[in-house]
C-alpha cells in the first residue's frame, strides 16, 4: 500500500507504525513495532468462504453462490487462529466470497480476538444491517474495508446485482453509526476512472476516513476485464487526481486516509512530483519508501494469503500458485519454509528480478512492485511489472543499460 495522505501530504495515519516503522501511529501497547520490514510477520488475508450473495466482475478469486468444497470448519478454522497468534501475525483480515455470508463468522472474529489477534473485515457491505454493525463493535473488529467501485449504475455493474450501491451505502452508514471504523475499497478501471472527482465527493459527503484505490490484477474474473485495466496514461492522470484531491482534503482540515494499492510506482512517482514540489520533504518520503521496501517485504512477507479451500498462497491473488496446505501443515510451517521456491525468491527479489526493473534506479523503494501481475502477463514472476507507467528515462534506463538487457535477453514488451 502506498499512503498518499502521509506521503504527499505529511499525515501522521494509522499503520505508520507497521508500515513505515513509525512509533504512536495506531499501534496498540501489546503490539511490537517492527525495526525492519523485512522482519514483519504477514497480515494475513484469509478468504473464509467462497459464498457470495453478488457477482463482481473483476472478483479475483471467482466466488459465487455457494461454498468451497473443501472449506474449513469451525473447530478447523479457530486451530489456524491458534497458530496465527502464536506465529504473532499482525492482523488477520476476514474476506471471502462474502465473509458475513459465513454463519461462525463472529465466533471466529471473537476467538480471534481472544486470542490477541487484530481483525478485519472486507465485505461488500450489502449486508451489514444496523444490528450487524453493532456486532461488529462489540466483537472489537478494528477496521471494515467496503468494496464499492462507482456511484449508483457503475457501482451496479460491477457487481452484477442491481441495489447493491444503495446496500453498500446504507452499510458504511450503519457501520459509522454504530463506531466502527470504516472505509472504501475501489478499484481503477476504464468503467470508473472518468468519475474519480465524483467518488472524491462521495468520500466527501458521507465522511469517510479512509480509502484505498486498487490498480487492477487480471486474477480469477480480473482476466475476463483485463482490457479495461487503465493505460499507463490513464494511470498517470488518475494519480494525479487522486493528488490533487487529497491535498485539498489535507488543506480542508479533513482526515481522510487515502492509499493507492498494488502498485509500488505510485510511490516513486510521488517521490518524484516532490523532487519538483518541495524537494526538503523529498528526502524524508525517499526515507519512508525505502525503509518500507515496496514490493520487497509484500507479497511472501508482509503479507500472505490462505484460501477458501485452506491453500496457502504469497498473497490474495496468487491463486495459481499454493506454498501448501493449512489441513495438512500450519500456516506458520508453511511460511518459515525456506526450502519452497516462490517463496524463496520473493525474498531475495534482487537476485531474481529481470528486465528494466532489475536496472531501475528507484528499485529500492519500489521492489518491483507486484510480482503475480509480471507472472500473469509474462507468465514468469521475475519479469518486469506490466502496469509500470514511468518512463524509461525517468527511471534511468539509458542506451547503455538497455543494451545490457539485450545481450542478457531481458527484453519484455511493456504494455502501454
Amino acid at each position: 500500500m502506498i499512503n498518499i495522505s502521509k506521503l504527499y501530504c505529511g499525515q501522521v495515519t494509522p499503520g505508520d507504525w507497521l508500515r513505515y516503522g513509525k512509533k504512536g501511529s495506531g499501534e496498540r501497547k501489546d503490539e511490537v513495532v517492527p525495526k525492519r520490514a523485512s522482519k514483519r510477520r504477514p497480515i494475513v488475508v484469509w478468504n473464509i468462504t467462497r459464498a457470495c450473495n453478488l457477482k463482481c466482475v473483476h472478483c479475483y478469486n471467482d466466488s459465487g453462490a455457494s461454498k468451497a468444497r473443501n472449506e474449513l470448519s469451525t473447530d478447523q478454522a479457530k486451530v489456524v487462529l491458534d497458530d496465527l497468534a502464536q506465529f504473532g501475525v499482525p492482523s488477520v483480515l476476514f474476506s471471502g466470497g462474502e465473509p458475513l455470508m459465513r454463519p461462525d463468522l463472529f465466533e471466529l472474529i471473537g476467538y480471534a480476538g481472544q486470542r490477541g489477534l487484530r481483525t478485519v473485515i472486507s465485505t461488500n457491505g450489502t449486508l451489514i444491517t444496523a444490528d450487524v454493525a453493532k456486532n461488529i463493535k462489540q466483537r472489537g473488529v478494528s477496521y471494515v474495508g467496503i468494496s464499492l467501485d462507482g456511484i449508483g449504475q457503475i457501482n451496479d455493474a460491477f457487481r452484477g446485482v442491481p441495489g447493491a450501491f444503495e446496500k453498500a451505502v446504507q452499510g458504511i452508514k450503519n457501520c459509522r453509526d454504530a463506531g466502527v471504523r470504516v472505509g472504501l475499497r475501489l478499484t481503477l478501471t476504464a468503467r470508473n476512472v472518468q468519475d474519480l472527482v465524483g467518488l472524491f465527493d462521495f468520500l466527501e459527503a458521507e465522511d469517510i476516513e479512509r480509502a484505498c484505490f486498487y490498480h487492477l490484477v487480471p486474477s480469477g474474473r480480473g482476466q475476463i476485464i483485463a482490457d479495461e485495466d487503465l493505460t499507463h496514461a490513464q494511470s498517470r492522470e488518475a494519480i494525479e487526481t487522486i493528488l490533487a484531491k487529497t491535498k485539498l482534503f489535507k488543506e480542508s482540515g479533513r482526515k481522510t486516509d487515502i492509499l493507492t494499492v498494488d502498485n509500488h510506482v505510485d510511490g516513486v512517482y510521488v517521490y518524484l512530483k516532490l523532487l519538483k514540489e518541495e524537494r526538503g520533504r523529498a528526502a524524508n518520503v525517499w526515507k519512508l519508501l525505502t525503509w518500507n521496501g515496496g514490493g520487497m517485504y509484500s507479497s511472501g512477507v508482509g503479507i500472505g494469503c490462505i484460501d477458501f479451500n485452506g491453500k496457502v498462497h504469497p498473497d490474495q491473488f496468487w491463486w495459481h500458485y499454493d506454498l501448501g496446505d493449512v489441513h495438512e501443515r500450519r500456516f506458520s510451517e508453511i511460511w518459515t519454509d525456506s526450502d519452497e521456491p516462490l517463496l524463496k525468491g520473493l525474498r531475495n527479489r534482487r537476485a531474481y528480478i529481470k528486465g528494466r526493473c532489475r536496472l531501475c534506479e528507484f528499485f529500492e523503494a519500489c521492489g518491483g512492485s507486484l510480482r503475480v501481475r509480471a507472472d500473469l502477463h509474462f507468465h514468469d514472476p521475475w519479469a518486469p511489472d506490466p502496469a509500470c507507467y514511468l518512463t524509461d528515462a525517468e527511471i534511468g534506463l539509458d542506451a547503455e543499460k538497455k543494451e545490457k538487457l539485450q545481450h542478457s535477453g531481458e527484453v519484455f514488451r511493456m504494455p502501454d
